[in-house]
């Protein structure tokens, strides 16, 4: 497995960038990054080494392998493929919250939903896609968003689609069911219509109604792989997933984007990210982090 461009192969391979319970060499973080660059964009340097032993070094043990060097060779090979695709769940970082950077559910509020709406009460189609939903706080949070607009939503064709790499986050998305402290971003006339308080495995749980979820697809999706759509989409949002990519992989993402989206239609990005390359030709920058496609050329559509 080759080193990626990160690490300096003049440098010691065995050298120790993180210890603890095992060593983590400069070889294994190497032969992790290639992995997770190879299956999902995700782009490791030296500087997160520490964040890959924390992460791994618990499952490490409760696998009953002897170290990184051990866990590199299983996830490498045919017999660890669902091992491998553990790591990537291990890796990836799921933060989110109900209403996050609320400024892109205000403008979506105020500017693109009317049109939409309207468009759906005369018979057309709305389509929204999380392109990165985690544990489904963001699409529940959009179809909460419609819903305060249009309680019947759920009677026209209004869909969202809600995708992510990781099949267990998004078995706690299907579920639809969070602790308090998830609810704290959502207004209490909001969690009064539609959550209800549930006892689920002995813990208090908020459950979403099912006329919410009514209006989500769950699927697993990686960005790297092919998009299986049959249309486009009029609002994308994306956030805080890119800048764990590298720039061309970046530039490539934000290319595909806009060859899935309406003329005119809207993509919402993370707070630390910028559409780059090819794109910003297609793309007006309207607020903070948000973007209207223009249509001014194909945008990368086949």
């Amino acid at each position: 497995m080759s080193m990626p461009a990160a690490f300096d192969s003049r440098l010691s391979p065995d050298e120790c960038l993180a210890s603890g319970e095992y060593p983590l060499t400069r070889r294994d973080l190497a032969e992790i990054a290639a992995m997770i660059y190879a299956d999902a964009g995700i782009y490791l340097n030296e500087s997160k080494a520490s964040l890959v032993y924390s992460r791994l070094s618990k499952h490490i043990r409760n696998l009953g392998l002897k170290g990184f060097r051990d866990y590199c060779q299983l996830v490498a090979s045919p017999a660890g493929a669902a091992e491998r695709r553990d790591m990537l769940s291990h890796l990836t970082t799921n933060f989110t919250r109900f209403f996050r950077e609320n400024h892109h559910f205000e403008h979506l509020k105020s500017d693109v939903l009317p049109n939409l709406l309207a468009q759906a009460r005369n018979g057309g189609r709305v389509r929204i896609w999380s392109a990165a939903c985690s544990d489904g706080q963001e699409p529940y949070s959009i179809a909460l968003t419609i819903l305060s607009m249009m309680p019947n939503a759920a009677d026209y064709d209004i869909k969202i689609l809600a995708t992510d790499i990781d099949p267990k986050i998004l078995a706690i998305a299907k579920a639809g069911a969070y602790d308090a402290t998830a609810l704290e971003s959502v207004n209490p006339a909001m969690r009064k219509q539609w959550f209800s308080e549930v006892n689920a495995g002995g813990r208090q749980k908020w459950q979403i109604d099912d006329r919410v979820k009514r209006l989500i697809t769950f699927n697993e999706l990686n960005l790297m792989a092919q998009w299986p759509f049959k249309g486009l989409f009029d609002v994308i949002f994306c956030r805080n997933v890119v800048i764990y990519f590298d720039e061309p992989t970046q530039m490539k993402i934000w290319s595909r984007f806009a060859g899935m989206l309406q003329a005119q239609g809207h993509l919402y990005i993370g707070h630390s990210e910028r559409v780059s390359g090819d794109a910003k030709g297609v793309f007006d920058n309207i607020g903070i982090t948000t973007y209207r496609y223009t249509g001014r050329s194909n945008g990368g559509r086949a």
